[in-house]
């Protein structure tokens, strides 16, 4: 892996400099999703990744449960960098909410920290940059991955919840309050034309994780992630199969419509669903380009993330050590 740096001033490019010529310097990345917290120890000089840890989340045993497991992991890992002589010079963590311009926490829609001071608790092991996880996990991909050759690119995370983020040379795309990425929440209110049922139902009702599990629930069939609804539908259980299909068609139509809209040079995707390989990826590259609508768009490059399910906590480390 190479760092790519993307300076902001003269100062800020010195700095970043004499940081890269500092063998020793490592920060700490944790990512908080609704699933697993990931974590690990990136060396910012070389982009190499010196630890990695993973643990359930956990998220309904409330906001100071999560944050204590938090806590204690990074303590751990300051730790091992005091093993390695290697000094822990930031923290950055990533969560699945919004997360404004000035790193402040503005949603608890499966993290409960809004009234929690976790950016000051994290600072007493290292001073500490909160950011959205999307944002982070396309950082990463943009230093380190499938982003690397792409001026602008569309990044896109399935997993237990999904969202996107337009990477711009190097720089992820806030919008006016910091609180761009949230593709997928708002509801799909379109009306059957025979029936005139109204659908309510969000894109993450429909085709993230959690959804995926109920609906092939419902349906009678046995799962209890994501992963086990398209292995079933893999093996050609009928139930699994239909409920994939109709994750996918919204899903892809709803990537088409960001290509169409927004004109990147090319997607990256990633998050524990957009990662899958076989039949799902294959029909989800195929019906993603049928539902763009140019010529000119039909053939850009839909990859995915370099650095799988660790970009996560490599973004969130290099977001630190950027802002620190």
């Amino acid at each position: 892996m190479s760092l790519h740096v993307h300076p902001s001033s003269d100062d800020a490019s010195a700095a970043a400099a004499d940081c890269l010529a500092d063998k020793s310097v490592c920060a700490i990345g944790l990512d908080v999703g609704g699933t697993k917290i990931a974590g690990g120890l990136l060396s910012v000089s070389d982009g190499q990744i010196l630890a990695r840890r993973l643990q359930p989340t956990g998220a309904e045993r409330g906001g100071r449960a999560v944050l204590n497991d938090v806590f204690q992991l990074a303590s751990e890992l300051a730790a091992e960098c005091a093993d390695r002589n290697r000094p822990a010079r930031a923290v950055g963590l990533g969560v699945c909410e919004l997360v404004d311009r000035e790193g402040r926490q503005l949603s608890a829609n499966r993290i409960a920290w809004m009234d929690l001071p976790v950016r000051e608790e994290l600072s007493k092991i290292a001073p500490t940059v909160l950011e959205a996880d999307v944002r982070a996990a396309a950082l990463a991909e943009s230093a380190f991955g499938a982003g690397q050759p792409f001026r602008e690119f569309l990044y896109v995370t399935v997993g237990t919840g999904i969202s996107c983020c337009l990477m711009v040379e190097g720089s992820p795309h806030l919008g006016a309050r910091g609180l761009s990425g949230t593709m997928a929440s708002s509801p799909l209110a379109i009306p059957c034309e025979r029936c005139g049922h109204m659908n309510r139902r969000s894109l993450e009702d429909l085709a993230a994780g959690p959804a995926l599990v109920e609906r092939f629930r419902a349906a009678g069939g046995s799962a209890e992630q994501g992963q086990d609804v398209l292995r079933a539908a893999a093996e050609g259980d009928r139930r699994a199969e239909q409920i994939v299909q109709s994750a996918g068609e919204a899903l892809e139509s709803q990537i088409a419509l960001l290509v169409n809209t927004l004109d990147p040079e090319a997607v990256v995707v990633g998050g524990g669903l957009g990662l899958s390989t076989g039949p799902f990826w294959e029909h989800f590259i195929a019906a993603t380009r049928r539902n763009i609508w140019s010529d000119a768009h039909r053939d850009l490059p839909i990859l995915r993330a370099a650095t799988g399910t660790d970009a996560g906590w490599i973004g969130a480390a290099l977001r630190a050590w950027q802002a620190l």
